[in-house]
């Protein structure tokens, strides 16, 4: 039974650490300056009349 213990430990630690991580990654990604252009291009899609 210390075997379940120590891999939910383990997984719940490390499975944090991840998503932070992947989080922090998206953030990034979005705030990065280069991509506004592209954002902003997407965010009038909806508004254009084709």
């Amino acid at each position: 039974m210390e075997t379940y213990k120590t891999l939910a430990v383990f997984a719940q630690t490390w499975g944090l650490v991840y998503f932070v991580a992947l989080f922090l990654a998206v953030l990034a990604y979005a705030l990065w300056p280069s991509n506004k252009t592209r954002f902003d291009k997407a965010a009038h899609i909806p508004l254009r009349e084709d």
